[in-house]
């Protein structure tokens, strides 16, 4: 048979290598895992039919409550291409000027305001760019994950030594986030930081550097991608556990993330496991991925 059938919703197909790099990307859970959170536990705190400049306005002057709210709210917002084509224009000064000013602010607002400056259209102003790299020496460390992020969103080639150069960071989550963002810029940059990478203490740390390297179709992690797609080994290696009333299942997201890099990849030499997976795995949403996968390899 060449589809699953289960009660779930089918997985989408995947995507060309181009398209595929957002999709195969383990999300660091240190960022997103944080943002879903707070999003859960004080949506309630805004309307949501504010406009931008109200949550501006928040931000520069409202209370403690309120602040880190408005800003989370602003780069949730900013996750809407269409909302940041037609807001930057005006949008990017005020922003870049509120960065500049939470310097001594909630650790929180600097850190959903670096999110929302990643957001800005490539190439984003001169002002926020080194506003962003002067965060990298932020005393928080969630400031410094969202600010790698924000400068690997920009795909800006030129800060890549400043990205690299986190990677020595003793804060895993750090690291993630380095070998994340030097996979999110175009074109075979920072090939030595994520094959030494491969090596980290930190299994997750590993994966994305495996995931980065495919996206710049290079083969160095094929060993990693190949544990990857070990069910015991990464149960092994994942911090966040399943509950039960959730349907993602994090170890198959990292087994799926890493058969999506080998299909980017078309790595051959992967047939075996990926056919095991595609026949066997007790996830049916990793076994369409798998056979999606063989597509891909032929």
């Amino acid at each position: 048979m060449d589809k699953l059938v289960e009660r779930e919703p089918a997985v989408r197909p995947l995507a060309t290598a181009p398209a595929i790099a957002v999709q195969f990307f383990l999300i660091p859970l240190l960022v997103v895992g944080a943002t879903v959170l707070v999003y859960v536990g004080f949506r309630s705190l805004l309307n949501d039919d504010r406009s931008a400049q109200e949550y501006l306005t928040d931000i520069r002057s409202g209370g403690t409550n309120r602040r880190w709210p408005a800003a989370y709210e602003l780069s949730r917002l900013m996750s809407d291409p269409e909302f940041v084509k037609k807001e930057e224009a005006t949008l990017a000064p005020e922003l870049t000027k509120a960065f500049a000013a939470s310097s001594d602010d909630d650790p929180q607002v600097r850190q959903y305001l670096a999110l929302a400056l990643g957001r800005l259209t490539p190439p984003i102003p001169a002002d926020a760019r080194r506003l962003l790299i002067d965060a990298l020496n932020d005393k928080e460390s969630q400031t410094r994950i969202s600010a790698i992020w924000a400068l690997g969103s920009t795909g800006d080639v030129t800060a890549v030594p400043d990205i690299e150069r986190m990677y020595t960071s003793g804060d895993a989550g750090v690291r993630k986030m380095t070998v994340y963002a030097l996979g999110s810029i175009p074109g075979d940059v920072g090939g030595d930081t994520l094959v030494k990478a491969l090596d980290d203490t930190e299994a997750d740390v590993q994966w994305n550097a495996a995931i980065a390297l495919a996206r710049h179709g290079r083969h160095e992690g094929s060993a990693v991608l190949r544990r990857m797609l070990d069910r015991e080994y990464v149960q092994r290696n994942v911090t966040r556990q399943q509950r039960a009333a959730e349907e993602i299942d994090p170890v198959g997201e990292v087994m799926i993330s890493g058969l999506r890099a080998i299909a980017a990849l078309k790595e051959a030499a992967l047939l075996d496991p990926v056919k095991a997976l595609s026949e066997s795995d007790t996830n049916l949403k990793v076994r369409q991925a798998a056979l999606e996968t063989l597509r891909s390899l032929g």
